[in-house]
This record gives structure tokens, C-alpha cells and sequence, in this order.
């Protein structure tokens, strides 16, 4: 896919889960939960996750932010359902090493339309709004007590 396509790809993906987020809620039945905070551009959102046997039944988020944070919060939640805790932290590398620049190109086996958020390293002071959520996910995972922040 040539360069342009690709950034017209992100920003069209970006624009709809910005302006339509999927998950957002909240869950009674959360098993875990964690707040993140990105200081830089006042992203909030607070992560409801509920795990049975190790698995991601259901997933929800709550807050405000920009547009790269609240999709990537919104992409991530459908990213998760049904994985385990183990496939989760393969794909948080996966992604992080993407937004960070660490790889040049998505593993799409493993990221799937995640791969959209590429784009990002592009942006480097917009990496802490797109990896909130899942700096979140995974204090909520590890079921941290303080609320993560990007600073």
C-alpha cells in the first residue's frame, strides 16, 4: 500500500473510533480495573476488564481524550476479547514496538487492524496518547492499585 493511502487509512480509522468508540461502558462485573492519566494532553479513561480462567470475556472503558487515545482505547477493547493474558502481552509488545518506531512494520498476524496506528511513529509526541490504554490494560491486569500515567 503506497505511503498516502496508508495515512489516509489512519486518519479515517482514527476519525471513526474517535467518533464512535467501541466498548465504551462500564462493567458491574469487572474482575479487574485501572485508571490512566496522559498529563501532556489530559487523556482520562478508566479500564474494566472482566477475566475468567485467565481469559478476556468482556472488556470496557470510560473517559475522555483526544482522538489517537480514545481510538486506540477503543481498537485495543475489541482487540482483546477472548484472548488470554498471555496472547495479550504479545500483543501489547507488538504494537508498542510499532508506535515506538522499534519495528518498521506491523506484524499483521498479530495486530490485525491494530496495524493502522503505525502512523503514529510518525507523531512521537502523540505515542503517549495512543499507548494509554494500554499502559492501563496492563496495570489492570496486574492488578496495580495506582492509577498509571504517561509522564
Amino acid at each position: 500500500m503506497a505511503t498516502n493511502e496508508l495515512r489516509e487509512l489512519y486518519q479515517e480509522v482514527i476519525l471513526d473510533h474517535s467518533k464512535s468508540p467501541k466498548n465504551f461502558k462500564e462493567l458491574d462485573d469487572a474482575s479487574h480495573q485501572s485508571q490512566g492519566h496522559n498529563p501532556l494532553c489530559g487523556d482520562r479513561l478508566t479500564l474494566y476488564l472482566s477475566v475468567v480462567d485467565g481469559v478476556i470475556k468482556d472488556v470496557g472503558f470510560k473517559g475522555a481524550g483526544c482522538a489517537i487515545s480514545t481510538a486506540s482505547a477503543s481498537m485495543m477493547t475489541e482487540a482483546l476479547k477472548g484472548k488470554t493474558e498471555a496472547e495479550v502481552d504479545v500483543i501489547f509488545g507488538a504494537f508498542h514496538d510499532l508506535v515506538t518506531g522499534k519495528v518498521a512494520e506491523a506484524d499483521a498476524d498479530i495486530l490485525g487492524k491494530l496495524a493502522v496506528f503505525g502512523g503514529v511513529r510518525d507523531y512521537p509526541v502523540r505515542v503517549k496518547c495512543a499507548t494509554l490504554a494500554w499502559h492501563t490494560l496492563r496495570a489492570a491486569l496486574a492488578k496495580a492499585e495506582e492509577a498509571v500515567s504517561t509522564e
